[in-house]
C-alpha cells in the first residue's frame, strides 16, 4: 500500500491544478509514512498527481506515477489478478500489479473498478482530454479522501491530513463508488458495486467446504509480495486460522513457516493462546509487550493517524505492534479483520432477536467497517509503514459468506459446548484428523482485541478520561459538539483530541467530522441494534464486550431460535 494526492481540474475550475504544484509538493509529505520507500509526482494536462511509495511487489521498477499510452495514474492498492488482465488489456512498463490500471480504464472506462481483484484507491487521467476518474473497493480498504477547492479544483488523497488545511471541504470517498469528471465534463459520483446480500435477507444452505476453500484462494491470494512478510495471532479464531493457512501454504511451496507476531499487556487474555497456536502451528513467533504508560502517552499520535475519534482504544496496541514488527524488517502481514462482521462474532450477535435482524445488522457492519475496524487495520500500521492485508474481506469470500442464510450464522451451539459465536466459520475449519488449531483455540469465545490485550487497558483508558472530565463537563458535551456529541469521558476526550488536530482552525472547517462513523454503540454494535435490548440504552458507549451481560466468558445461549444444522463438507 502507499499514499496518493491528486489535485484535478474539473469543468468549473479551468486550468488550475498546476497553480498548486508547490503546495502539493509538501502536503505529499505528509503521506510519507504510508510510503517511505519512493517519492513520484508528475504533471500532466488538467492534473497534479503525487504518490509515496511502500515497496511490496517489484520493488525495483514500480516507482509511480504510471505514464502509458496517454494516460497518467496513481494508486494505492493490490491488484492480485493482475497477471490475468495484463495479456487482455496491457500494462505499464513494470512487473508491478498497479500497472495494470491505467490501460484497463483505457478500455473498459467506469467498468474499471469491477474487474480489479483486490483493494485498491486510485487516480487515472487521460492526458489528452484531461477527464478522469477516481474510485476505492467496494470494502473501503484502502482509504480515499475528496477535498473541494475554492477555485473549483478536486483533490484526492488517501490521508484527510493532506487536504485539511488547503480545501474548503472534505469527505470520504465511499467503498464501491467512483468520481468522473475533467474540463469537458461534470463531476460526477457513481455506485459500481451493489452487492444483492446488502438488499434481501439470503436463503442460501451452509456449505463449509466452499467456504474453506474460499478463504484459503483468498489468502493464497495475498501471498503476493516479493518482500519478507508474516501474520499477526491475537489469539482468537480468526487471525488463527489466516495464520494457520498461510503456514500451510508456505510448507505447500516448500517454504518455511512465516513470522508471526502478537502484543498484549504483560498477562493479557490473549498472549497465551497465540503463544499456543503459533507453537501448534510452527510459526517463528515475535511476542511484545506494551505497558500502560506506553499506550497512554501513544494516545495522540494514534489519533493523528486514525484521522477519527473511533477506534483509538484498540488503534493504540496495533501501532504500538505494528511499529515493532516494521522493526524486524516486514512490510507486510495478514489479519483477520471482517470475520466478525460477517459471521455475527460480536457478542452482542447473542441478543439478535431474529435471523433477519441478525443478517440486517451484518450488512450495516460491513457497509460501515471502513470508518471503523478496517480504517484502523490500515492507517495504525501504516503510520510505522506496514500493510495489512485482510482476507476475510476478499470480495468473492464475502459474497460466499454474506450470501448465507444468516440462521446459519447466528451463535450458536458447536465444539461440544454451549452457544458460540461464528460457529459456521469453526465448523468449516473443525477436522479433527487433520486439526487447523488447537481444538480449543478453534472453539475459544470472542475477545476483542482491545479487552484482550489485557483489561487492565481498557480501564486505564476510562480512569483517565474520567479523571479528565467531570460530570458537569461532560453535560456540555450537546452544545460544544453538536454533531455526534460524547456520551461518555473517553469519547470525551477523544473528541477534543480531533477536533484540535482535524477541526480548529482548518480550512476544511467541520466537515472533517463528517467522515467519522457515528452514534452509540454497545460492545461494538451498530446504534441501530443497540435497541435489542432495552437494558443496553444505559450502557450505550461502553463498545468493551464485557458488557454484554451474561455472555462474556459464560457461553450463555442466545434466544431459542431454530437453527438448521450446517451443511456438511
Amino acid at each position: 500500500m502507499c499514499g496518493i494526492l491528486s489535485i484535478l481540474d474539473t469543468h468549473a475550475s479551468g486550468p488550475m491544478a498546476h497553480m498548486h504544484a508547490q503546495r502539493a509538493e509538501v502536503l505529499l509529505d505528509r503521506l510519507s509514512h504510508r510510503g517511505p520507500d519512493g517519492r513520484g509526482v508528475a504533471r500532466v494536462p488538467g492534473a497534479w498527481l503525487g504518490h509515496r511509495r511502500l515497496a511490496i511487489v517489484d520493488p525495483r521498477g514500480g516507482a509511480q506515477p504510471f505514464r502509458h499510452q496517454g494516460l497518467a495514474w496513481v494508486a494505492n492498492g493490490e491488484i492480485y489478478n493482475h497477471a490475468d488482465l495484463r495479456p487482455r488489456f496491457g500494462a505499464a512498463p513494470s512487473d508491478s500489479d498497479c500497472a495494470v490500471i491505467g490501460p484497463v480504464w483505457g478500455r473498459l472506462g467506469d467498468r474499471t473498478p469491477g474487474v480489479l481483484d483486490g483493494p485498491f484507491a486510485f487516480v487515472c487521467v487521460c492526458e489528452k482530454t484531461g477527464r478522469w476518474i477516481a474510485a476505492r473497493d467496494e470494502i473501503g480498504i484502502n482509504p480515499l479522501y475528496l477535498g473541494r477547492h475554492a477555485d473549483g479544483t478536486i483533490w484526492f488523497a488517501s490521508e484527510m491530513k493532506a487536504l485539511i488545511d488547503d480545501c474548503v471541504s472534505v469527505e470520504l470517498v465511499e467503498p464501491g463508488h467512483l468520481w468522473t469528471g475533467g474540463p469537458d465534463r461534470p463531476t460526477r459520483c457513481a455506485r459500481w458495486h451493489t452487492p444483492e446480500w446488502a438488499s434481501t435477507v439470503p436463503d442460501a444452505p451452509a456449505d463449509l467446504g466452499a467456504l474453506r476453500s474460499a478463504l484459503i484462494e483468498s489468502v493464497r491470494k495475498r501471498t503476493m509480495a516479493d518482500v519478507p512478510w508474516g501474520v499477526l495471532i491475537s489469539g482468537g479464531v480468526d487471525s488463527s486460522l489466516i495464520a494457520s493457512i498461510a503456514t500451510r501454504l508456505a510448507r505447500e511451496r516448500g517454504a518455511p513457516p512465516p513470522h508471526s507476531f502478537s502484543i498484549g499487556l504483560e498477562g493479557g487474555p490473549d498472549l497465551a493462546p497465540a503463544r499456543r497456536v503459533a507453537e501448534f502451528l510452527g510459526t517463528r513467533h515475535h511476542e511484545f509487550a506494551f505497558t500502560i504508560d506506553e499506550a497512554l502517552d501513544a494516545i495522540p499520535k494514534t489519533l493523528e493517524h486514525l484521522e477519527s475519534y473511533q477506534q483509538v482504544r484498540t488503534g493504540v496496541p496495533t501501532m504500538l505492534l505494528a511499529r515493532r514488527v516494521r522493526e524486524l524488517g516486514f512490510k507486510m502481514v495478514m489479519s483477520g479483520e471482517g470475520a466478525d462482521e460477517i459471521f455475527g462474532g460480536y457478542l452482542y450477535f447473542h441478543r439478535a432477536p431474529s435471523p433477519e435482524a441478525l443478517h440486517e445488522e451484518t450488512v450495516r457492519k460491513v457497509s460501515r467497517l471502513h470508518q471503523y475496524d478496517v480504517m484502523r487495520a490500515n492507517k495504525a500500521p501504516m503510520a510505522h509503514g506496514l500493510e495489512v492485508r485482510v482476507p476475510f474481506l476478499d470480495r468473492a469470500f464475502v459474497d460466499l459468506a454474506m450470501g448465507t442464510d444468516p440462521r446459519h450464522r447466528a451463535p450458536r451451539p458447536g465444539g461440544e459446548g454451549p452457544a458460540i459465536e461464528k460457529a459456521l466459520l469453526r465448523e468449516a475449519f473443525d477436522d479433527p484428523g487433520d486439526p487447523w488449531l488447537p481444538h480449543d483455540v478453534l472453539w475459544r469465545q470472542k475477545e476483542q482485541f482491545s479487552d484482550g490485550v489485557g483489561y487492565g487497558w481498557v480501564d486505564a483508558i476510562r480512569d483517565r478520561a474520567g479523571a479528565m472530565f467531570a460530570p458537569e463537563l461532560l453535560m456540555t458535551a450537546p452544545r460544544r459538539f453538536p454533531e455526534d456529541a460524547p456520551c461518555n469521558a473517553e469519547m470525551m476526550w477523544m473528541r477534543e483530541l480531533f477536533e484540535a488536530r482535524f477541526v480548529t482552525g482548518r480550512a476544511s472547517g467541520r466537515s472533517a467530522v463528517s467522515t467519522i462513523g457515528s452514534g452509540r454503540s454497545i460492545a461494538c454494535s451498530t446504534p441501530e441494534a443497540v435497541a435489542w435490548d432495552p437494558s443496553w440504552e444505559r450502557l450505550a458507549g461502553d463498545i468493551s464486550g464485557r458488557a454484554i451481560a451474561g455472555v462474556h466468558a459464560s457461553g450463555q445461549t442466545l434466544s431459542e431460535q431454530s437453527v438448521p444444522p450446517a451443511a456438511s463438507a
